[in-house]
């Protein structure tokens, strides 16, 4: 007997076990939240895991391709066992729908199987997938109205690159769920970052700030939470600028001990060159943060964060509020239970 009512979700990547906190940590909360709704869940992850397999996670049935992101025979082979794998749920399962996330060959499989058995079909761009060097646009060939940006700044950074105007704008957000109690009393990080150290995060820039900020105040105490493969010349940077009393580097840091250092800080500075819609900007100022970056949430001004795009700029506004030292205060910028909700409204609309 075909089960009711299952929405599917095609992913380039998963985490492969409960305890894998690290990976892909907004959507870990947003699927934890699809999952309280009505419907059935089941994701299907083309590349990681990077091993094939069927698991569980927190009850949600995994289905791993083990694409593991190689070359162009492996992406072959992967997209048709997703696809396959999705004509077998077909069989099983009673489908609401099915929801892509990136607008990459996850939603290439999806398409192609939306195509041929009529299985609506959405797809949430989430960031560098609107960027016109993204090359399976062309080959998905999506409708209008299968496109949900993350951002409105997404919806026409789309557009502007491949023609096509997403018809809808769902943001992520936040699960209030996973904070601890706003922390309104001491907070003895004046200055916090997380994010993968890669050059696309620019953590190059947040060093650079920091380096003209501690000649106003040489007791700034700053710390960053991440991996990736610039770990050494930003370690290098750091002393290049005298920084190794003030400015530590965490390495990997569990999702929930990210959120328990942003509670222990006063300023959340991110120097990303490009971001879609980011979710740590949201846990920064539900976790009481004041919210310096170079990319903004929406196009309308938002409480306590302060976008600028130049190191002056950015180190004259963490100047001002180390100045001020304002206390803590909850900014609710967008719930995930919002975000699921919209969601799952598109599924449900004739």
């Amino acid at each position: 007997m075909k089960q009711r009512k299952t929405l599917i979700v095609v992913t380039p990547g998963f985490p492969e076990s409960d305890a894998d906190t690290t990976c892909l940590p907004a959507f870990q909360q947003f699927v934890s939240l699809l999952k309280k709704t009505e419907y059935t869940i089941i994701v299907v992850s083309l590349h990681y895991p990077f091993k094939k397999n069927l698991y569980l996670w927190n009850g949600i049935r995994v289905f791993a391709i083990g694409g593991s992101n190689k070359g162009r025979f492996i992406g072959v082979r992967t997209r048709f066992l997703a696809y396959r794998t999705l004509l077998k749920l077909h069989q099983e399962n009673e489908l609401i729908g099915i929801l892509s996330l990136w607008c990459i060959d996850s939603a290439l499989v999806a398409n192609r199987f939306f195509l041929k058995y009529q299985v609506k079909h959405f797809i949430w761009i989430i960031g560098q997938d609107a960027k016109q060097s993204n090359g399976y646009v062309k080959r998905i060939n999506p409708l209008a109205k299968q496109l949900i940006a993350m951002s409105d700044f997404l919806k026409m950074e789309f557009y502007k690159n491949h023609n096509v105007l997403p018809q809808h704008v769902v943001t992520n957000g936040i699960n209030e769920l996973v904070f601890e109690p706003l922390n309104t009393l001491d907070r003895p990080i004046d200055v916090f970052g997380a994010g993968n150290l890669t050059s696309l995060k620019n953590y190059e820039l947040f060093i650079e700030v920091i380096a003209e900020v501690i000649k106003h105040h040489p007791q700034l105490v700053v710390k960053i939470a991440g991996k990736g493969e610039q770990e050494v010349y930003l370690n290098d940077c750091i002393v290049k600028h005298n920084l190794q009393n003030n400015l530590q580097l965490l390495g990997e840091v569990k999702h929930d001990e990210v959120l328990k250092l942003m509670n222990l800080s006063k300023i959340f500075l991110h120097t990303s060159q490009y971001e879609g819609n980011s979710t740590v900007l949201m846990e920064a100022l539900y976790n009481g943060c004041e919210v310096v970056s170079t990319q903004s949430l929406s196009i309308n001004s938002i409480s306590r964060l302060y976008v600028a795009a130049e190191i002056q700029g950015l180190a004259y506004r963490l100047n001002d509020l180390l100045l001020m030292n304002n206390p803590a205060e909850r900014v609710v910028f967008n719930t995930m239970n919002d975000s699921v909700k919209n969601i799952v409204r598109l599924f449900e609309c004739d």
